[in-house]
């Protein structure tokens, strides 16, 4: 029974140390199912795999959310032995999140080991497409009509690019290479134009620039929408706009303007970081934390400080403090309970090997469930053009 015990703890976890790992190889070498599909009859081969699924094809759950979780950053989770293949199913939140401060999403895949290196190599094509594929709309070129502020009009042009539009990439095509004019169907413009001017009102002994002066910070408030062409008829419930209005821009004084013209177009963050919409993407195994053993009253409370808020929680039985785990999900595994001797062989401090955790935080260009959706589809897209190129190769 210890030896079965054994076996199941080395296939299913990373246990975590005072000073070291254990079980850190793969769980083929630990007695686990096999990583990769039997092979196929000598003389076989197999050049197509089940068709990719679409994701909006199906139903849609919703989990709750890591801790700090916001609109702008989830959570999913891939989850299970056989986990992580394109051509799964695919859960996508579309619901709103069970709590205000926490929008997350569990999206699941089943095919292949999670463990093994088919779910780090999965888990990682999605974080690389999120970064550098996802188009998003950005300011690419700036025509400055006037610029009599201290900032040089090339670094006015890179703070301006690089300013998260709040603009639905999908709505809007790539302009072709060589086109100098921009269309309704592949630009969006907008205008800066603002003027510093003393405030007469202001008392005369005062110092404070904000109530000398008039517009004299720029902030990405100021940029506003100017419809090209037939966009106004084609977007007429269309907002438009920074995602933040609060990004300084730029200090002006009496006298001193800004008045420029920006084209933003579609593009994707491999070209220039300007476009990518992820600010973080990220993932990890889920936290497991065991207590050996029952913790109560002091070394309750102790055992609490040890871990992250809402890790531990601490509960009266029979007038007496019991420590339980709450959310070992929160956990970022500082070891810190084995600064302590009298508490380090109480708990057992371990990692789910099939069970990750990936993490997404948006600029807040697109959701971070559309994130990973697009991601998604560009993979699934690059996978059938890859089948395609087989197609067309004879075999011998």
């Amino acid at each position: 029974m210890a030896a079965e015990r054994s076996a199941a703890e080395m296939r299913e976890r990373v246990v975590l140390g005072e000073f070291g790992v254990r079980n850190v190889r793969g769980a083929a070498r630990c007695g686990a199912a096999p990583a990769c599909a039997p092979p196929l009859p000598h003389g076989r081969a197999s050049r197509r795999s089940t068709p990719p699924t679409s994701p909006a094809t199906t139903p849609a759950t919703t989990t709750r959310g890591t801790r700090g979780a916001s609109r702008r950053s989830s959570a999913w989770t891939w989850c299970g032995r056989r986990t992580a293949c394109w051509s799964s199913t695919w859960w996508a939140s579309t619901r709103p999140s069970p709590t205000p401060s926490a929008a997350s999403c569990s999206p699941r895949y089943r095919g292949a080991p999670a463990g093994g290196v088919e779910g780090r190599s999965s888990l990682s094509a999605a974080r690389l497409s999120c970064v550098p594929e996802v188009p998003t709309m950005a300011v690419e070129k700036v025509f400055v009509y006037n610029n009599t502020s201290i900032v040089q009009d090339e670094i006015l042009a890179h703070r301006l690019g690089l300013i998260p539009i709040r603009a639905d990439p999908r709505l809007f095509e790539y302009r072709n290479q060589g086109d100098e004019e921009g269309t309704e169907i592949d630009t969006l413009q907008f205008q800066l134009k603002i003027k510093c001017s003393r405030n007469p009102q202001a008392a005369k002994e005062s110092s404070d620039p904000n109530e000398l002066y008039f517009n004299h910070k720029v902030y990405s408030k100021h940029m506003t929408w100017v419809p090209l062409g037939n966009q106004a008829d084609l977007f007429p419930d269309a907002d438009f706009r920074p995602v933040h209005d609060d990004i300084l821009i730029a200090l002006l004084r009496p006298g001193q303007e800004i008045d420029v013209l920006m084209h933003c177009v579609k593009g994707v963050g491999k070209d220039h970081a300007k476009f990518s919409p992820v600010a973080t993407a990220s993932y990890r195994l889920l936290p497991d934390i065991t207590l050996l053993q029952p913790v109560e009253d002091e070394a309750a409370e102790t055992l609490q400080k040890c871990f992250s808020p809402g890790v531990i929680e601490i509960q009266n039985v029979k007038g007496k403090k019991v420590a339980r785990v709450a959310n070992a999900r929160l956990d970022t595994f500082s070891r810190e309970v084995f600064r302590h001797e009298g508490l380090k062989n109480l708990v057992r401090l371990a990692r789910v090997r099939n069970h990750y955790i990936f993490s997404v935080e948006s600029t807040g260009i697109l959701p971070p469930d559309v994130l990973v959706t697009e991601a998604i589809k560009i993979l699934m897209g690059k996978c059938q053009r890859f089948l395609n190129e087989l197609d067309t190769v004879p075999m011998e």
